[in-house]
């Protein structure tokens, strides 16, 4: 812990009853949420502005975190969604050519309570062993039995719709790197051939910037949009973003994304693989601690090519709930569950994990490419048929 700084002590405490002990480094006050642990040595602003982590605690695995300061081209999002942030050690002196603030200074910018001095590796432990938990993180109240009564209280994640939190309000064009009204009788930009309408979920930049790479115009609508509101966009393809909390409480948008299906090539990410998994008939289920990091080993069945990959989600598809037509096309090497599927005579792919993020570092790349060649075929195809 850093030396020669007054910090308020902080208590972390869980569902079962267990007690944590720290400081604050950054901000003050009391959260409650679901308590997660992430394994990635690098990427702790992605976590911060990653909207799928909406309303969990956050406890990352590697033991220094600030080291490389802030900066504002790598933020997944405006802000910061998580509800708190632990650590076990919090630098204060950024060392890199891009930091533009520390992490101190940006997560009290956005009121957001960061606490260190946490005994992690036995965090971590007890949720690897016990399962994610509901937490409390305060530096307000020392009071355990207060406390531990606040968080059995707390209703946790499973059932909750988070999306409608975190999704936009209006409709917008992504135009290289930033966020422009959207105007249907507006021409694309030069290049920009193929119109690709974004359901935000709690969608994450860089999947915005991974289609723009990719020669798409980028509009992006409401989670709560409807398929006649989708298909006034007269889109080319239709991407189903990340976003945070329960699958099975979004009947909304897995309605939406039925109708649909059929009329518009669709790619799923993260959340959108479980809402594409349930509107072609799938469940999902709740993880024990979820798939939350930057090493996560993923099998392409077709190839046999192991990808390593960036994930953050708590709920999967269940394979077996899936109709016999479908492609189990992706399988995680370290728990089995399911990766990614594929409907082809639908249009339909989605996978489980976060190809826009960059730990291979570019092992799923090919799945934006993949994207733009089903669309572009679908489009062919179109302009072919006889009217």
């Amino acid at each position: 812990m850093t030396l020669l700084r007054k910090q308020k002590p902080a208590l972390l405490v869980l569902e079962d009853g267990c007690v944590f002990r720290g400081e604050a480094f950054a901000g003050e006050g009391e959260v409650l949420g679901e308590v997660v642990f992430n394994t990635g040595m690098t990427g702790y602003q992605e976590v911060l502005t990653d909207p799928s982590y909406k309303g969990q605690i956050v406890a990352m695995t590697y033991p220094l975190i600030g080291n490389y300061g802030i900066n504002p081209e790598d933020m997944e999002a405006a802000g910061i969604s998580l509800e708190g942030f632990i650590v076990r050690e919090y630098s204060d002196f950024p060392s890199n050519w891009r930091s533009r603030q520390s992490l101190k200074t940006f997560m009290e910018s956005q009121g957001k309570l960061g606490v260190e001095g946490l005994d992690c590796r036995a965090l971590t432990r007890r949720l690897r062993v016990s399962g994610a938990m509901r937490g409390i993180l305060t530096t307000e109240i020392q009071d355990v039995e207060i406390l531990l009564q606040r968080v059995r209280a707390y209703p946790g994640l499973v059932g909750q719709d988070l999306v409608r939190t975190v999704t936009c309000q209006e409709p917008y064009r992504w135009v290289r790197g930033s966020v422009q009204p959207a105007d249907r009788d507006r021409r694309p930009e030069e290049g920009k051939n193929l119109r690709v309408v974004v359901l935000d979920c709690g969608v994450k930049y860089n999947i915005l910037r991974c289609l723009e790479a990719e020669g798409c115009e980028v509009i992006v609508v409401p989670a709560c949009s409807s398929d006649e509101q989708i298909l006034s966009w007269s889109p080319d393809g239709l991407l189903l973003s990340n976003g945070p909390g329960d699958p099975a409480a979004l009947p909304y948008i897995v309605a939406t994304v039925r109708q649909l299906l059929g009329k518009v090539p669709i790619f799923g990410i993260c959340l959108g693989h479980q809402i594409l998994g349930q509107a072609v008939g799938g469940r999902t289920e709740k993880l024990k601690f979820g798939h939350h990091g930057i090493n996560q080993p993923v099998k392409h069945r077709l190839s046999g090519r192991v990808e390593i990959t960036s994930q953050n989600h708590g709920f999967v598809v269940v394979p077996e709930s899936l109709p016999a037509d479908l492609e189990k096309t992706h399988d995680n090497l370290n728990d089995g569950t399911s990766e990614g599927i594929a409907y082809p005579s639908l249009g339909a792919f989605s996978v489980q994990y976060h190809p826009e993020a960059a730990p291979g570092p570019q092992d799923a790349s090919y799945l934006f490419k993949q994207f733009v060649k089903l669309i572009t075929s679908e489009k062919g195809n179109k302009l072919r048929t006889p009217s």
